[in-house]
């Protein structure tokens, strides 16, 4: 399910305020999830990056069982993760760890990596000062995004990949924290 589903491709989503409430309202309570899909195990919000009326509208909808942050090593990033952090935790929510993205540039024709938005020194040490564990680095790598593209995630597109076995990694260590097996 999709908030994009909702609207045409090329048009904006500005909603505030009682629209977007109301549309994160039906996006938790009013999508038939287990006819859908057979069973729900797992639910999983990926969210813009803030601590505006959308994370706390649905931390007060619904009980979660945590938050993943997700960040690059960027400065700038990493303040706002720090936010999302602050956020989850005066709300109560339990943080399961925090996700490197774009770590590393991984160039196709050479294979070197280079770090494009900085080291990760100040992700590790925003776990260590929040007593979060690190999931893990996913790198920016250009067939993530290819293999998104064509609808295929890269754990499926190219299951034998370093990125999958990152991706895969992380989600066993967030099933874990929340008491679901990850198989594969």
């Amino acid at each position: 399910m999709s908030i994009g589903y909702l609207v045409p491709p090329e048009s904006a989503i500005i909603w505030r305020g009682p629209m977007l409430l109301k549309a994160i309202q039906q996006l938790l309570h009013e999508v038939d999830w287990a006819a859908s899909y057979g069973g729900l195990d797992i639910l999983v919000l990926d969210l813009p990056p803030g601590t505006g009326d959308t994370q706390l509208s649905i931390t007060q909808q619904i009980v979660l069982d945590g938050a993943v942050i997700v960040t690059t090593p960027h400065t700038l990033a990493v303040r706002d993760a720090v936010k999302g952090v602050d956020m989850f935790s005066k709300v109560g929510v339990p943080l399961l760890g925090l996700v490197q993205n774009m770590s590393v540039f991984c160039c196709p024709n050479c294979g070197s990596d280079t770090a494009v938005f900085g080291t990760s020194e100040k992700v590790k040490a925003v776990c260590e000062e929040h007593g979060m564990d690190f999931l893990g680095d996913v790198p920016l790598h250009p067939n993530i995004g290819e293999d998104a593209s064509r609808g295929r995630p890269t754990v499926v597109a190219e299951p034998d990949s370093e990125r999958a076995k990152v991706f895969m990694d992380v989600a066993r260590a967030v099933g874990k924290k929340i008491g679901l097996e990850i198989k594969g």
